[in-house]
């Protein structure tokens, strides 16, 4: 319980600020309302019309609690306004291109650790991907691969996987080159040919940094779906639900669907871990 007064005075500052803020910014709709109406607006009628509004510039915390809330367990799962349905569209996205980004992540460092042509040529062009931003490959990739009729999951998956390998690819390689050089040594009098070091040392001392990894990739894969979401007018999908929300100017409903991906997010974050816990524990390595 101590852990969580600290968690709690946090919170409570955030959300102090928040409504401060949610005041402040929609203070200037509330005043232009009351001018066209002749009226005086008081501090009370300030407050309680800023944190009232349908379409608010900045939504209050309770506004963004009762959208996700509706979004939720207001709606049925199968209906196209429950958040639901659309995070279950972007969480199969999301699933597919992680498993193919860590897939990729681990194999590639295996070969960079193994290999050092492939150590002075892919880890360069690995780094370097990561320098053009998101939004922009994000189209082309869509564009493409729809050009090839391929479409769906699919080419959201690949954009999801473009963001979650690479920090598969440098904790991995981190993780294969933590053994010490003792180590290394005395697999070699043993006669260990590469295969069996990789899987009888090498691996087991790089779980610790591929779940580390993993949890970084699993987040920033969820991105990767997200965007991919955008750029395709997607009609399902957490992204579609921004995009929807932007044109329309209902911000409750895109801070709603933030929130939502932010808690999937958390929640895929914390069954990696998990499932670190429980992996480590099984070889001696837990804390």
């Amino acid at each position: 319980m101590r852990s969580l007064g600290p968690v709690l005075v946090v919170l409570a500052a955030i959300c102090a600020l928040w409504y401060l803020a949610a005041i402040w910014m929609n203070a200037a709709w509330v005043n232009d309302q009351a001018a066209r109406e002749g009226r005086e607006v008081f501090l009370v009628d300030l407050v309680t019309e800023t944190l009232m509004q349908e379409r608010p510039v900045l939504p209050a915390p309770h506004q963004v609690a009762k959208g996700l809330y509706d979004g939720v367990f207001g709606q049925a799962v199968t209906s196209k306004r429950s958040l639901v349905y659309h995070g279950w569209v972007t969480l199969s996205a999301t699933l597919l291109g992680f498993a193919i980004g860590s897939a990729a992540g681990i194999l590639l460092a295996v070969g960079i650790v193994y290999n050092r042509a492939m150590d002075l040529s892919v880890m360069p062009w690995a780094i370097a991907s990561q320098t053009i931003p998101i939004l922009a490959i994000a189209p082309m990739i869509i564009v493409v691969l729809n050009s090839l009729g391929i479409t769906g999951i699919v080419p959201k998956a690949i954009i999801s996987a473009y963001l979650s390998f690479f920090p598969v690819v440098v904790g991995m390689v981190k993780g294969l080159r933590s053994p010490d050089a003792m180590q290394l040594d005395q697999m070699r009098t043993w006669n260990a040919s590469g295969m069996q070091t990789l899987g009888k040392l090498r691996l087991p001392a790089s779980m610790p940094y591929l779940f580390a990894s993993l949890k970084v990739g699993v987040a920033a894969s969820l991105v990767g779906t997200i965007v991919g979401e955008l750029p395709t007018g997607a009609v399902a999908g957490l992204g579609s639900r921004l995009l929807s929300g932007s044109y329309y100017g209902q911000t409750i409903q895109i801070w709603a669907a933030l929130f939502a991906a932010a808690l999937l997010a958390a929640s895929l974050v914390a069954l990696i871990g998990g499932l670190e816990r429980v992996t480590l524990k099984r070889m001696g390595l837990a804390r």
